[in-house]
């Protein structure tokens, strides 16, 4: 069916003698189209490119060498659910999930940083297990962020009220914390990103920004002048030091950005063809999760990367028209941050691969092998696409009897 409508009134009067009614119903356009096309390709992208990049891997623990891309389709199920469950839910109905949801985020995260539950993985603790399940709940705070401050600011852009802080900006505070502590820096950078862009997208004040970034600013560098290393994991400080200087240390933590960048060197401009990578084989290490955009640059060169590219600046392109089509402040405000987290995550993922930026631990939206970044997208998604529905008031008389 082209559109669904909800019949809310239902009033008879009489003009002449004759009955006539009138009926106010609620005209639900389709979600919208190109976006679920653009998901679409990036998530069979994804699926085709843990294939290829993860098959070395998975032969060498002994196993199919299609396991990580059957573990992914087996996420892919639950996440379309999501998806269409999220897509037929009535987004103005999240409004009172927000503080619950935001809190239960806090309580996952709690559980990873200071129970057993939490498991250590490359030396960061993101990830907790319960029974046969293992979820990053650090994936959920972007969702949760998102429902928050679009809580906060859908009424007005005021940060200083009382309520406010307590109910929204305290959460957020705690969560970010936590996700600090496990450590993840790219994920803080990214939530902190998210909040700026929606409070300016509400008419914040550019002075207060500007102030508290300059601040920030100010502060990190005075206190990394004092405390040096100190201020950052050993890692993290040493991603930037081989981020300015991959050679310095080519076998060690140089090595990773290296071989990334003689993938995209190989590839040139038409790549070598489709589970033809021989970067992936042995000297591309994560290349099915944080580094799969060097994968895909290999095989399908510079084209596949442009087409990967294309499709989320046409993601972003989409949801950008959605949040201006919104027909109310909270709308705008949740297609603003899903629109923002889902692209800024993809741009940050992208220029780790290509040595744009420092390395972090963000996985490409919809391409990266792993499971709650995929569920939890593909849930924002579905959210996108309840906004992208026309909700159009429409009234019409008729004679009884029709």
């Amino acid at each position: 069916m082209p559109y669904q409508r909800n019949r809310h009134t239902h009033k008879y009067h009489n003009d002449g003698g004759h009955s006539h009614g009138q009926v106010s119903d609620v005209v639900l356009s389709p979600p919208d189209t190109t976006l679920m096309v653009v998901v679409a390709f990036l998530v069979v992208i994804g699926l085709m490119a843990i294939f290829s990049a993860g098959a070395p891997k998975s032969m060498e623990m002994g196993e199919n060498p299609a396991s990580f891309a059957f573990k992914q389709f087996i996420y892919l199920i639950f996440g379309v659910f999501g998806l269409n469950y999220f897509s037929k839910t009535d987004y103005k109905k999240l409004k009172n999930w927000a503080v619950p949801f935001a809190w239960f985020v806090v309580t996952m995260l709690a559980l990873v940083d200071f129970t057993p539950l939490g498991v250590v993985v490359n030396g960061a603790r993101r990830w907790i297990m319960l029974g046969p399940i293992q979820f990053q709940p650090s994936e959920m705070t972007k969702i949760a962020v998102i429902l928050l401050l679009s809580n906060a600011f859908y009424r007005d852009s005021n940060l200083f009220s009382s309520h406010k802080i307590v109910n929204y900006f305290f959460p957020i505070l705690v969560m970010i914390f936590l996700v600090y502590k496990q450590p993840n820096l790219s994920m803080v950078i990214l939530l902190l990103l998210t909040s700026m862009v929606m409070y300016l997208s509400v008419s914040g004040s550019i002075k207060y920004m500007i102030t508290l970034g300059l601040s920030g600013i100010a502060a990190a560098f005075g206190t990394f002048m004092l405390f040096g290393q100190k201020l950052l994991h050993g890692y993290q400080m040493q991603r930037i030091q081989i981020w300015l200087n991959p050679n310095s240390d080519p076998y060690g933590a140089g090595y990773n950005i290296i071989q990334s960048l003689l993938a995209f060197a190989a590839g040139g401009f038409w790549g070598v063809g489709y589970g033809n990578s021989k970067q992936k084989l042995a000297w591309l290490p994560e290349g099915h999760t944080d580094f799969i955009f060097a994968v895909i640059a290999e095989e399908l060169g510079f084209l596949g990367c442009f087409f990967v590219i294309g499709l989320f600046w046409t993601f972003i392109h989409r949801g950008i028209i959605i949040s201006s089509r919104a027909n109310d402040m909270f709308g705008k405000l949740m297609a603003v941050g899903i629109t923002l987290s889902i692209g800024l995550q993809a741009f940050i993922n992208m220029s780790v691969s290509s040595s744009l930026i420092p390395a972090t631990g963000v996985p490409l939206p919809f391409i990266s092998y792993g499971g709650t970044s995929l569920v939890v997208s593909l849930c924002m998604v579905g959210v996108l696409l309840n906004i992208s529905k026309k909700r159009i008031k429409r009234i019409r008389n008729y004679d009884r009897g029709y």
